[in-house]
């Protein structure tokens, strides 16, 4: 009898060989060479990629104006957009010669030409309104996702290609990269401010940053991985590359035809004077055959010829009837607030604290400004210190003076958030002799009247009692205020003033100084009326650690 045999046990399935990895890198050098040479790429990326964040903070911060908002979106995009970066280049470790080299020429033609096309933008599409009034916002954030996705994705291929070079525990790699990420960063950090910006400007910073960018990523690849590379990689990588840095030469040729350019396109076709100081800046327009002088700092309007006499008249003459012996005048270094102080009989001294000496050489030195502010420097009694508002009213005596005069920058603008400050206001109050009075230019008072009202509770809270009023007719063809993108749709209208002392100030004008042309006693109290009228009770007081200017 056969016996049936035992079914046979079921042959065991062998287990799926996992992918085979890539084999060491075949370098031209030694490992310790190579390994050097790919954190040097790190540290150099890692630098270009601050110095495109720091430009797109300080771009968008001087053409949109809020340097905090500005650099939140940028910093806080930019950072997001990292992650989704290193979790998409996953895909391209397996490649990652090749991918890192497509990413630095990406990096570098959107890094390097992100400033001009900004500008660019800004320049000639700022002022269409409608749906449009936000664009350069928009392509801000687009240029901060795109920069951002780009320098996350480059992390993940640079740790491939460091660990193929010599393998060794996740830790130190890591430690390793990220240390010359960090000091490349500083590096970056510091180079922009101290050198590109001073040295080359915006456009121009940009710009190198993006060749330098580009040789260095193409170096490494094309040289310390070539053999990774097929002969169709190498060839259009190479290609790739020396378009993009062709490019990046051409436009850094063109930077002074373009921003001559985007001047006339900003600031029409008068500009006599375009100069970058190290604080700001300053485009004077007209001035000649007939046409107004308009004076711009960091493109918004400080000085118009049309109407500059209403607006300073109306901010002095109140703050005049008193005694005005010794009068101090913050800002104003284009001399037309004091070109008014000396229309009154009985000043001594006036002294002007300006922070950019460039702008009081131009009050000097320029022909239609020294006409229009009298040729106020030309006077014993002026005299100008070169410094900060608040670090100066802090180095005043007490009882110093018996006018303060703030012919300052509107209060939204971030940079100008401390000269609005209840502490600056206290300092104000202390350089005040007895029966002194404080004359605040407030910002516009129709189109941010919390901005306004705000300006006038800190003045409240340091101390001081106060009357607030508000002057029409400003010319409505140019955005003067904080937000530069908005053209002439949202221009401001008036002006808000806040006149202020230690007891109610009396409102009205010295009868022994001539007449202002633009401003009468019943206007000026028709003016106070209407502001009051308007009053937004309940604001908190503004402080240096605590701004509260923002719209």
């Amino acid at each position: 009898m056969i016996e049936p045999h035992a079914p046979a046990p079921p042959r065991p399935v062998p287990p799926r060989p996992a992918p085979p990895r890539c084999g060491p890198a075949r370098l031209p050098v030694r490992p310790g060479t190579g390994r050097f040479l790919v954190l040097a790429g790190v540290f150099v990326c890692a630098a270009c990629g601050l110095v495109y964040e720091l430009e797109l903070v300080a771009l968008a911060s001087y053409l949109m104006g809020d340097s905090v908002t500005q650099a939140s979106v940028v910093l806080s995009v930019m950072v997001f957009a990292m992650g989704i970066g290193s979790l998409a280049a996953k895909r391209l470790r397996r490649h990652a010669a090749i991918g890192f080299g497509a990413i630095e020429v990406a990096l570098a033609l959107v890094g390097g030409c992100s400033a001009m096309a900004l500008y660019a933008v800004f320049a000639w599409t700022g002022g269409w309104g409608g749906f449009w009034v936000n664009g350069p916002r928009w392509l801000l954030v687009a240029f901060s996702l795109a920069i951002g996705l780009l320098i996350g994705a480059e992390v993940p291929l640079l740790m491939e290609l460091i660990q193929r070079i010599r393998r060794q525990d996740a830790g130190g790699a890591v430690a390793d990269l990220f240390a010359a990420d960090y000091v490349g960063a500083l590096v970056g950090g510091l180079a922009f401010p101290f050198l590109l910006l001073p040295l080359l400007g915006q456009l121009t910073g940009a710009l190198l940053t993006g060749a330098v960018n580009i040789v260095a990523g193409g170096t490494l690849v094309l040289g310390l991985f070539r053999r990774d590379l097929t002969p169709r990689g190498r060839r259009l990588l190479l290609v790739a590359g020396l378009a993009v840095l062709g490019l990046l030469a051409s436009a850094a040729a063109l930077v002074g035809d373009f921003e001559r350019a985007a001047r006339q396109a900003v600031y029409g076709d008068g500009v006599r004077v375009a100069v970058r100081t190290g604080v700001q800046e300053i485009v004077l327009t007209g001035g000649v055959r007939g046409r107004p002088l308009d004076l711009f700092l960091d493109g918004r309007l400080r000085v118009s010829g049309q109407d500059e006499r209403r607006y300073h008249e109306a901010l002095v003459h109140p703050a005049m009837t008193g005694p005005h012996a010794r009068v101090l005048i913050l800002g104003g270094g284009d001399g037309l607030a004091a070109r008014e102080v000396l229309r009154h009989p009985g000043v001594d001294r006036v002294d002007v604290v300006e922070l950019d000496p460039a702008v009081v050489r131009l009050a000097r030195t320029d022909p239609a400004l020294a006409r229009l502010n009298g040729g106020v420097y030309g006077d014993r009694r002026v005299h100008v210190t070169t410094a900060d508002a608040f670090g100066r009213l802090r180095a005043v005596p007490a009882a110093a003076y018996d006018v303060v005069v703030e012919d300052l920058p509107d209060p939204g603008i971030t940079a100008s958030a401390k000269l609005y400050s209840q502490e600056f206001y206290g300092l104000a109050r202390r350089a005040l002799a007895p029966g002194g009075r404080l004359a605040v230019h407030a910002g516009p008072f129709s189109s941010r009247p919390g901005v306004f009202w705000t300006v006038e509770a800190t003045v409240r809270a340091a101390g001081l009692d106060t009357v607030p009023y508000r002057v029409g007719g400003r010319d409505s063809g140019f955005a003067a205020g904080p937000d530069r993108a908005a053209g002439a749709s949202r221009a401001l209208r008036d002006w808000g003033f806040v006149l202020a002392a230690r007891t109610p100030p009396p409102l009205g004008l010295d009868p022994r100084a001539p007449r202002p042309r633009t401003l009468t006693e019943a206007a000026l109290a028709a003016d106070v009326r209407a502001a009051v009228r308007a009053r937004v009770r309940g604001l908190p007081p503004s402080t240096v650690v605590h701004p509260r200017y923002a719209d």
